[in-house]
């Protein structure tokens, strides 16, 4: 069938939208545009959050994000671009949630909108208005969405596990004076 309908449609809108957001995103990471930090800025951030090294965070953030959307909205690979995108989200929507969930008050709901996202498309599929249909799912196979899914979970849970660890440990060496002298 050659005919595209509504959902190749819609699947095409959501992953030119959401991997077009997370290419921009990953690319103030990486090479400062868009008003981003570059690898410096972003290092020295990720470090002030709990992620360390910072420059290797920054890399491997903006890798994930810029790489994940950018195949995202070509529709290539989709599995893995989805599980790396949510990944990379996950990774935020840490350092977000000590604010609640709500974006206004540096919250995690953009970071986990985009996660999520990412992951629905890993595990729907690209569509029919895509690279990976038109080189015939060489690179979007069924056994590639748990494969990409777990493998990114796993590192997803050690990098958070261990920031959260580093969090906490600083948070205990910074506690008050509970009595004056």
């Amino acid at each position: 069938m050659t005919c595209y309908d509504r959902r190749d449609l819609g699947l095409l809108l959501l992953r030119l939208g959401t991997g077009g957001v997370l290419a921009a995103h990953g690319a103030q990471k990486l090479f400062g545009w868009f008003g981003g930090g570059g690898i410096e800025g972003t290092g020295q951030f990720m470090e002030s959050v709990g992620y360390s090294p910072g420059k290797v965070s920054a890399r491997a953030s903006g890798l994930a994000e810029a790489g994940g959307g950018a195949l995202l909205a070509l529709g290539l690979a989709t599995p893995a671009a989805g599980a790396a995108a949510a990944g990379a989200m996950a990774g935020a929507s840490a350092v977000h949630a000590p604010n609640g969930f709500f974006a206004q008050s540096g919250g995690y709901e953009h970071a986990a909108s985009l996660g999520l996202t990412a992951a629905g498309l890993a595990v729907t599929g690209p569509g029919r208005l895509s690279l990976d249909h038109a080189l015939g799912h060489h690179f979007d196979r069924g056994w590639m969405v748990p494969a990409a899914l777990a493998g990114t979970a796993a590192v997803t849970l050690a990098v958070v596990g261990a920031r959260s660890r580093l969090v906490r440990r600083a948070a205990e060496g910074e506690q008050e004076t509970l009595f004056d002298e």
